[in-house]
C-alpha cells in the first residue's frame, strides 16, 4: 500500500510511546487526575517555582491549554499562582502543601512503574537507547 509507513524505528517508537502513556494514564486515574495535570505537578515537584510558560515548555503543551490545566489544579488545591513582583506579565506557579503531600504520596509508585517499564534493559541498552533518541531529537531541533 502506497503511503504506508515502513520505518520500523518510527513505528516502534510511536507504539511504545502510546503503551507507556496508557499505563501512566491508568495509574493517574486511580489518583483522580489526568496525565497532563500529573505532568504539571511533576515539573513543580522537581523544579519548584516555575512560570506557566516554563511548565508548558517542559511538558510540551500550549499556553492556552496550560491555563486550563493550571486552573483545574488550583481548584483542586494543589498549586498556587504567584504574581512576579518584577514583571506584572509573569505569573509563577508553586506547589501548595496539599500538592506536595499528594506528590510525595504517589511518586514512589510512579517511580516503580517507570522503573518496571525499563527493567528488562541492561545499562548498556538503556544508554544506547538514550543516545539514539537524543540523536534523532537533535537532528529535528536544528
Amino acid at each position: 500500500m502506497e503511503g504506508e509507513c515502513t520505518n520500523q524505528a518510527y513505528l516502534e517508537l510511536m507504539q511504545t510511546s502510546k503503551v507507556i502513556q496508557d499505563c501512566i494514564k491508568m495509574e493517574m486515574v486511580n489518583h483522580k487526575i489526568n496525565i497532563t495535570e500529573f505532568s504539571v505537578l511533576e515539573v513543580l515537584y522537581f523544579k519548584e517555582k516555575q512560570t506557566i510558560q516554563q511548565i508548558g515548555k517542559s511538558i510540551l503543551i500550549s499556553s492556552g491549554s496550560m491555563t486550563y490545566v493550571i486552573d483545574k489544579l488550583e481548584q483542586k488545591g494543589f498549586i498556587k499562582r504567584i504574581d512576579c513582583p518584577d514583571d506584572r506579565r509573569v505569573i509563577h506557579v508553586i506547589l501548595k502543601e496539599n500538592g506536595m503531600n499528594f506528590m510525595e504520596k504517589i511518586m514512589p509508585k510512579h517511580r516503580e512503574l517507570i522503573h518496571g517499564m525499563f527493567e528488562e534493559l541492561t545499562d548498556d541498552e538503556s544508554d544506547t537507547m538514550v543516545k539514539l533518541l537524543k540523536k534523532v531529537r537533535k537532528r529535528l531541533e536544528t
